[in-house]
């Protein structure tokens, strides 16, 4: 049975410095939602000199779109999307200091030389458990781009949520590994 390691939002960057590809995680802090809609106008915002609507420096967006929250609740199911549709965004914000990124699926050859480039991570998420996902939300405020609806720039805490290391900041990527490993069998 291997370890589940606890890591916090803040120190992300130097715990990518030890993480590798497969290795488990109980991610807790400070997160930003931004999909398809959001990056293009990062880049708008970057190609234009302005600034983004948060310190890219040491932050983790999670490729998702929550759902209105029910009673009681930070947000409603929280599950990642795809994150290859982000891919051709991913490297300038790695290259301006984004630490990590959360999301579903493989990314480009060009993202996994971004992260092991600039020692971030990419983190993937379970698909299709948005609804369990949400509890380890704990707030959520739209803070850029509302009306882009569930697709609006969002801050969240979360706290102790469970994923996976898919690409580490040594180039290994847990997709080749899993299909180098299945080859084996």
């Amino acid at each position: 049975m291997c370890d589940i390691i606890k890591v916090n939002t803040s120190d992300l960057k130097q715990a990518a410095k030890t993480l590798r590809a497969g290795d488990k995680i109980l991610l807790s802090g400070t997160i930003y939602t931004a999909r398809d809609a959001a990056h293009k106008r990062f880049d708008k915002l970057l190609d234009e000199g302005e600034e983004l609507p948060f310190d890219l420096k040491t932050a983790v967006i999670y490729y998702a779109g929550p759902t209105p929250a029910p009673e009681g609740m930070a947000v409603g199911a929280c599950g990642p999307t795809t994150s290859g549709r982000m891919d051709k965004f991913a490297p300038r914000l790695l290259d301006l200091g984004l630490s990590g990124m959360i999301g579903k699926g493989e990314r480009s050859a060009e993202v996994r030389e971004a992260v092991k480039r600039n020692k971030a991570i990419y983190l993937c998420a379970t698909g299709g458990a948005g609804a369990l996902a949400s509890n380890c939300i704990k707030s959520c405020e739209v803070i850029a781009f509302d009306e882009l609806g569930c697709e609006s720039v969002k801050k969240m805490y979360i706290e102790d949520f469970p994923l996976v290391v898919a690409n580490d900041s040594f180039g290994n990527d847990l997709f080749e590994m899993g299909r180098r490993q299945f080859e084996r069998a």
